[in-house]
């Protein structure tokens, strides 16, 4: 995942826009739920995220950057939207909640906003919340830079978190089999997760060093949410169960 406009967009937006007036005074932004996100079984998380998203969601580290993702699923699949909602009770990234607007980065350390105007989220009529009201930004604009603000500053702590983990040499590839009960293997790869022994072996000054930046307590719960593999095993097992169930509804 990238902040930057590029030929290869970042996660879920395709046709990104600047915001402006000129271009979009008449528009208006509406919910939009998050179908969006159904076919995404991972979805990049900062660290400030480490803490809600462990209890729901195995925490990794993407295997090109090393930057953490939550995983949603075993397959290709995010077993935790259904139509346009996410699951009651989860946690929902930042990533995702953020869509359908974006930093983009024009210059250093010089960013503006812009949307992805394919998303369902904008209309053109009456309906929604209006982006810009006599030529300027409306609170709705503003409360969106804000967040945006704030997701890029904790960006920054992620870049600097996941630079000492590489330093370390700490993330090691890692991959989750699976079997549901119908006997389908399930097989996710592409995933780093921290080298427990190497992380238990690092010298005492630097072990002091990253309690005192917050960093011992991320790896730690990286290490707890490992466990929501089962969790995400018996979703998994629930959604087979519950599609035939509604094959056989059909059927009778």
């Amino acid at each position: 995942m990238t902040e930057k406009t590029e030929t290869r967009f970042p996660l879920f937006y395709r046709q990104p826009e600047l915001l402006t007036a000129a271009q979009h005074v008449d528009l208006r932004l509406r919910p939009g739920g998050y179908g969006f996100a159904k076919e995404a079984n991972a979805i990049p998380l900062t660290v400030v995220e480490f803490g809600p998203a462990m209890r729901h969601y195995p925490v990794v580290f993407a295997a090109g950057d090393g930057f953490p993702v939550a995983i949603l699923g075993l397959d290709r699949r995010n077993g935790f939207v259904d139509g346009k909602e996410w699951a009651p009770g989860c946690y929902v990234p930042a990533y995702a909640r953020r869509y359908p607007f974006v930093f983009v980065d024009r210059s250093q350390d010089s960013f503006v906003l812009a949307i992805d105007r394919a998303a369902p989220h904008f209309t053109g009529d009456a309906e929604g919340a209006a982006l810009f009201s006599d030529g300027r930004p409306t609170e709705v604009v503003d409360n969106i830079l804000t967040f945006c603000r704030d997701f890029h500053g904790a960006h920054i702590q992620t870049d600097a978190f996941v630079e000492a983990l590489l330093a370390q040499e700490l993330l090691v590839d890692q991959h989750a089999d699976a079997r549901l009960d119908s006997g389908q293997a399930l097989t996710l790869s592409g995933f780093k997760v921290v080298d427990r022994a190497k992380f238990d072996a690092l010298p005492d000054a630097l072990v002091l060093e990253w309690h005192r930046k917050g960093w011992l307590a991320l790896v730690h719960f990286h290490f707890l949410s490992l466990d929501r593999f089962a969790d995400l095993l018996a979703r998994a097992e629930d959604a087979v169960v519950s599609a035939e169930a509604v094959t056989e509804t059909e059927d009778a």
